[in-house]
């Protein structure tokens, strides 16, 4: 693993994996820890903030164009924005139903997925990541990773109550 990449990555990058990491693991914190303590919300907000300026930055970041400069990543983006926006208002409005289907559905699709998109050998993480190391630890580190983001996504589909749906889909068969 090797840092170079990131260091010699334009600006955009470099801001979006600063706002990106403290986003992934503290949204992991606070969808692990009880919910509706006072550090809860104010946890809550900073993850929001963290998610929202991580999505932004990603309108700076061209690396991927399959639609002019953009790619379907900055839908994640777009997604994420307004998914922010939705759950302020649901947990404004007391309906934490909703709340936590949208902090998930954020934390799954803009951590989660769009972290695997990382990994691509093309993209800044990847090459830190995979560049240099042997076979064997490139294979330990791709496992380790790809251990990291199914237990979140697992985490995040709990929350959500997506695993409930599932489970009593199989229950009427």
């Amino acid at each position: 693993m090797t840092l170079e990449p990131l260091l010699a990555a334009p600006f955009a990058v470099q801001f979006h994996v600063a706002t990106v990491l403290p986003a992934a693991v503290l949204g992991a914190v606070l969808l692990a820890r009880r919910k509706g303590t006072p550090a809860h919300r104010r946890l809550g907000k900073v993850w929001l903030l963290l998610m929202v300026l991580t999505s932004f930055s990603t309108f700076f970041i061209h690396d991927l164009k399959t639609v002019g400069d953009f790619s379907p990543i900055h839908l994640l983006s777009i997604y994420v924005i307004i998914g922010s926006a939705l759950a302020i208002r649901a947990a404004r409005r007391r309906d934490i139903r909703a709340h936590r289907a949208h902090v998930a559905g954020m934390y799954f699709g803009g951590i989660v997925v769009a972290g695997l998109f990382t990994l691509l050998p093309n993209r800044v993480m990847g090459a830190m990541i995979f560049d240099g190391a042997s076979d064997l630890a490139s294979v330990l580190a791709a496992a380790a990773v790809s251990a990291l983001f199914v237990a979140a996504g697992a985490l995040a589909a709990r929350q959500a109550g997506w695993t409930e749906r599932f489970e009593a889909v199989f229950r009427r068969r």
